[in-house]
């Protein structure tokens, strides 16, 4: 009888799961947060601090290509990015969708944006304007959204 309850609760409990909760509010305003330093960022040349937002698990969809770059490439290209270029708009056309997986580790936001750059070519300065939409993918690493991947595409 004692070891027929045992099974039972053994039982019980292997087939019961407990949904991890999370805070979803207060993970979407860190999410949201995220999304427009990235704005900040880009208006302030502050290449450091964007890859740092990035993880070391950071792959990069674009232009028909799959990378997974280093923080040094990652740095170098978007330092070399932010010096070549003014942005003038960098700026949502609609808000961003943010969802969760289950358990609130990963998160991704579905971005809409539009960016207006001036840069300086042959000493004429051309003003370029692109609409951009892409998914970025956040995972939490302790208490902190990284970027772990974006697929991004554009209209030109």
């Amino acid at each position: 009888m004692k070891l027929s309850l045992i099974c039972l609760v053994v039982i019980f409990f292997s087939c019961t799961s407990t949904p991890t909760t999370f805070d979803k509010a207060a993970e979407t305003e860190k999410i949201l947060a995220l999304h427009h330093q990235q704005r900040d960022v880009h208006f302030n040349k502050q290449a450091d601090e964007f890859t740092d937002m990035l993880s070391e698990n950071f792959i990069s969809v674009n232009r028909g290509m799959i990378t997974t770059p280093s923080k040094e490439e990652n740095l170098e290209r978007f330092s070399n990015y932010f010096n070549a270029v003014e942005f003038i708009k960098w700026d949502d056309l609609a808000p961003p969708i943010i969802r969760f997986s289950d358990d609130g580790s990963l998160a991704y936001t579905v971005v809409e944006k539009e960016v207006i750059v001036a840069y300086d070519m042959n000493e004429q300065t051309i003003q370029d304007t692109t609409l951009f939409a892409w998914i970025a993918i956040y995972k939490k690493y302790g208490n902190e959204w990284k970027i772990d991947g974006v697929a991004s595409t554009n209209v030109e």
